[in-house]
């Protein structure tokens, strides 16, 4: 029997399990809201599609993308485009990440690298896309090199500059901690900057992946024979709508699942990030 003011294990084991509780109401919440709303979206989309608009030339409703998107499938098309526009954004993605989050680190660690590349970093973030395409295919050729560089390109820079903010923003009074004990420059890099940035590397990245989406249709729509930007083009070229809005949500729920599969990594690399509940 405890006394008055002490805390027992079995008060411990009750706040945990009442906050394990309210973290899966949460979890629920969450998703039975996603559910609803894409419910709405899509029978407001149906509705609009058959009796609110009689011009198919330009919007087409579920049903007939639907209908698109099997006869697609059945003979083979959508999945070459899915394909091809998918091994670009991942080559691309994955060369934007590893190359953005050691630059990033470089800038933020080093003053004379950020002072001669700060400018530079700016000046190619806010470079259109659609300006640097041309060159791009124009140098490395009609194949996935050219996407894969595109989409490289205008994906690396959010992660960049989110990296270099991340290992700013470490409180002070952690690096000097970490310094008290002993620790090298390198151990208070890989201990203390890196792991405190990690939920502004991850949200460079997912902002790297919207980004990156932009970058292979714009990289197919300059030249390709196969993806979902030539497919959506194509599709356009013949004012057939609902081929159209197949590839669009196709590019949509994809960069839906990646976000989706970006926070969770956040929340396992990075729990200390996700401690308080979200408000109903």
């Amino acid at each position: 029997m405890s006394n008055a003011g002490e805390t027992t294990s079995e008060d411990i084991e009750e706040d945990k399990s009442g906050l394990f509780g309210s973290n899966e109401t949460a979890k629920n919440r969450k998703r039975r809201r996603l559910i609803t709303s894409l419910i709405v979206i899509f029978v407001g989309w149906e509705l609009f599609g058959q009796f609110g608009i009689e011009n198919r030339l330009f919007f087409a409703p579920l049903s007939e993308i639907a209908v698109s998107g099997y006869e697609n499938w059945i003979s083979g098309e959508l999945q070459k485009h899915i394909s091809a526009s998918f091994q670009e954004l991942l080559y691309g993605m994955l060369l934007a990440t590893i190359f953005g989050i050691a630059f990033g680190i470089l800038i933020a660690i080093n003053q004379s690298v950020r002072e001669h590349c700060d400018p530079i970093v700016s000046a190619l973030y806010a470079t259109p896309t659609v300006a640097i395409a041309p060159i791009l295919i124009t140098a490395f050729g009609l194949g996935i090199a050219s996407k894969v560089a595109v989409v490289f390109l205008i994906a690396v820079f959010p992660i960049i500059i989110n990296t270099t903010v991340g290992i700013r923003q470490t409180q002070e009074s952690f690096i000097e901690t970490a310094y008290s004990f002993n620790a090298t420059r390198w151990q208070v890099i890989a201990k203390v900057l890196v792991p405190s940035s990690i939920p502004f590397v991850i949200a460079g990245i997912r902002l790297g992946v919207g980004r990156g989406i932009v970058g292979v249709v714009v990289g197919e729509l300059f030249g390709a024979d196969m993806g979902l930007g030539i497919f959506i083009f194509e599709a356009g070229q013949t004012f057939d709508a609902a081929p159209q809005f197949l590839g669009i949500l196709i590019l949509c729920f994809a960069g839906m699942a990646l976000t989706g599969l970006l926070q969770w990594t956040e929340k396992k690399i990075a729990p200390w990030h996700h401690f308080a509940l979200d408000e109903e």
